[in-house]
């Protein structure tokens, strides 16, 4: 949404290491590449004709993060639910090496510092409605088609998807996987398909002592399920923004297979980022049905 944030990606970086995330992994036979392949849905703005009402929205309360507009549980199709009014992220929470984490996983017996809250807000989205079609196919209201990601492996054992180092998407200065597809460009400068959402559900196998975690850093919304439990919340119109889960804070069992869920949406012009890094062997646990894609 607005300039890259150089420094935000180094940060990132700096995150993990303080983490221990850079320190190397048993790699054996882990692939170089891991493809996952999810659904991307195209949007046409709000100010066109048939154009959706969250898409070009600015936030009553401003442009920003957003947390608590969904539930924090998956719904019973798989996707995420309208919770109601969220909250102005006023600064996020953090761990006790003042990593950001999702206010979900705030644990103060473990040195975390709690969230701090502004005004209450949809984050410019509409209603429970209107999110509804965000994530589902909707004919007269998007268009969808697959759309594969191809993760890096790296030095330490994890591995990256990253827009800026991406061969396609550096080329297009940004995540732009549907620039002249589907609905078309925006119009204007840049000249992208800046109106979209995308869904990603995988599923990988939890190690205990592997440090086994995930993390995000880019704009608009993002919401990360695993296990069906919100762990990353990053509502809202707003920059380039990072939050990681560290898996052993949740309640799984070493050596069983779990899901991870991913559902991103890109709403307001000027720049679209995106990136993941994890140490997570995923696999593509399932498509959606796309009934409104393009021929």
């Amino acid at each position: 949404m607005t300039a890259r944030s150089i420094p935000i990606r180094l940060l990132s970086l700096l995150a993990a290491a303080s983490l221990g995330l850079t320190t190397p992994l048993a790699v054996g036979d882990s692939p170089e590449t891991i493809e996952l392949t999810g659904t991307v849905r195209d949007f046409k703005e709000r100010q066109t004709n048939g154009g959706h009402k969250d898409f070009e929205k600015r936030p009553r309360r401003g442009f920003a993060q957003y947390c608590g507009m969904i539930d924090q549980v998956l719904g019973e199709d798989g996707r995420p639910a309208w919770a109601g009014n969220g909250r102005k992220v006023h600064a996020q929470a953090k761990d006790s090496s003042n990593n950001p984490i999702c206010w979900t996983m705030y644990d103060p017996a473990v040195g975390d510092t709690n969230i701090s809250y502004g005004p209450w807000c949809n984050g410019g989205i509409r209603s429970q409605w209107s999110f509804w079609s965000w994530y589902r196919d909707v004919p007269g209201t998007n268009l969808s088609k697959p759309l594969s990601l191809t993760f890096q492996r790296q030095g330490d054992g994890s591995y990256v998807f990253d827009d800026s180092t991406d061969p396609v998407y550096s080329s297009r200065n940004g995540f732009f996987p549907i620039d002249n597809e589907l609905f078309g460009n925006s119009g204007g400068q840049p000249d992208h398909n800046f109106h979209f959402t995308f869904e990603l559900h995988t599923e990988f196998t939890y190690d205990a002592a592997g440090g086994n975690y995930f993390q995000f850093l880019g704009d608009d919304d993002v919401w990360v399920f695993v296990d069906g439990q919100l762990v990353i919340d990053l509502g809202g119109v707003h920059g380039a923004t990072e939050q990681y889960i560290d898996l052993n804070r949740l309640d799984l069992n070493d050596g069983e297979t779990y899901t991870l869920d991913f559902f991103f949406a890109e709403r307001h012009r000027t720049q679209s980022n995106f990136r993941i890094q994890t140490n997570l062997e995923l696999q593509v646990a399932g498509i959606p049905s796309m009934t409104a894609a393009f021929d």
